[in-house]
């Protein structure tokens, strides 16, 4: 019998990680593919991305709609609870054999309860990172403890769930997909990216996103604030700034750039999501990544190109020397901007290895979602570190 393998996916950027998967999965004659689309891909305000899945060559399974954070922690819970109600009959219906879902959002942990309470094992891609400003890095490991298989970036998050409990035999440094994609993606030519974003593209530009840390005490109008205030000191740099996820305090990000572009006139342009394809290609071209996305830590080093990590939000996660992290005060964004647009920060980004680049993650990652024997996945043992 064909095994039922249900991708769920959130955002633009767990489907450009995991769009690649979907397709491997889909070639293999003993898997039925399942898509399952939620959170973001379903609103409006953040493109409505459910189209991109559905132009990648892939028909939506089930569509969990949740509401737009409402700005705060309380509707980010509410929205939880919907999007638990909503997986849950999905599941019912599709009657998956196994569900794989990616890293860390708060809508992955109620997909999570509900594949645990309805006794779908959970192959989980991603874990074992540390990310301190964010409620991610709980949500992450609570993930990890709910999940039978692992599929890590890197030996290090390896060890680091099996210190969690995880049975070695169910735990596989597959390295990371994105890093994967980026060096097997077709990119686009500059004149084809310019055309489709509405803007010229190039050595002068900077690519910018700022999401809430959401362990942060301090307001998030002025973190981004200062980021604004340091792109000030940059008169010469064109800027893109794409869409914070849909998090507690996202609507308060998104009015500031929005207003910022408004002031800056065609020096800045607002996209809320560029996909996949068209986000690897301009990360050919630009100068810079800017922001607190996990993307410039783990993926970005692959292209060569330095990424200014601001605040506390991936605080702890491995980094390529191609990174250069800084507080989140406009003089430190300012100095840290400066430099990875120096010849030596350049020169830096290009001779930087990727810790997490690792050979075959795909056909890794493929191999073990459709390969594992279901019946290893559906009782777990704690492995005790001292006991084996």
């Amino acid at each position: 019998m064909n095994r039922k393998v249900c991708i769920v996916t959130g955002t633009r950027a767990d489907w450009g990680l995991l769009s690649g998967i979907a397709r491997e999965l889909k070639k293999r004659e003993q898997v039925e593919l399942q898509i399952v689309a939620t959170n973001m891909h379903l609103s409006h305000r953040y493109g409505y991305t459910v189209n991109e899945i559905i132009s990648d060559g892939f028909s939506i399974d089930a569509e969990v709609p949740m509401p737009e954070n409402s700005g705060n922690h309380a509707g980010t819970a509410k929205a939880m609870g919907i999007c638990l109600t909503g997986i849950s009959e999905a599941f019912s219906r599709l009657q998956p054999d196994v569900t794989v879902i990616l890293g860390d959002r708060y809508e992955m942990l109620a997909v999570a309860a509900a594949a645990t309470v309805m006794r779908i094992p959970i192959i989980h891609i991603a874990g074992g990172a540390i990310s301190e400003g964010a409620i991610d890095d709980s949500i992450r490991h609570a993930i990890t403890k709910l999940s039978s298989l692992h599929l890590t970036e890197t030996e290090c998050y390896r060890q680091r769930v099996i210190q969690m409990g995880e049975s070695p035999d169910h735990v596989i440094n597959t390295g990371a997909i994105g890093v994967y994609n980026i060096l097997n993606e077709t990119l686009m030519p500059r004149s084809e990216l310019e055309k489709s974003i509405g803007t010229t593209i190039g050595k002068n530009t900077l690519l910018v996103t700022l999401h809430p840390a959401t362990l942060d005490t301090v307001p998030v109008e002025y973190r981004c604030k200062s980021l604004l205030d340091a792109l000030d000191n940059f008169p010469d740099y064109n800027i893109i700034f794409t869409y914070p996820n849909n998090d507690a305090n996202g609507r308060i990000i998104i009015d500031m750039i929005e207003n910022y572009a408004s002031l800056n006139g065609k020096r800045v342009t607002v996209i809320p999501s560029l996909g996949k394809k068209r986000y690897l290609s301009a990360l050919k071209y630009v100068a810079a990544v800017i922001g607190n996305s996990s993307s410039g830590i783990v993926e970005v080093p692959s292209m060569g190109i330095p990424t200014v990590d601001i605040g506390i939000r991936q605080r702890g996660r491995m980094a390529s020397e191609s990174v250069i992290h800084c507080a989140e005060d406009s003089k430190s964004i300012t100095d840290a901007i400066a430099l990875a647009l120096s010849p030596a920060g350049q020169e830096n980004a290009r001779k930087a290895t990727n810790p997490y680049y690792k050979q075959d993650t795909l056909q890794t990652i493929a191999d073990a979602v459709a390969n594992t024997p279901l019946e290893s996945l559906h009782h777990k043992k704690f492995y005790d570190l001292n006991n084996g």
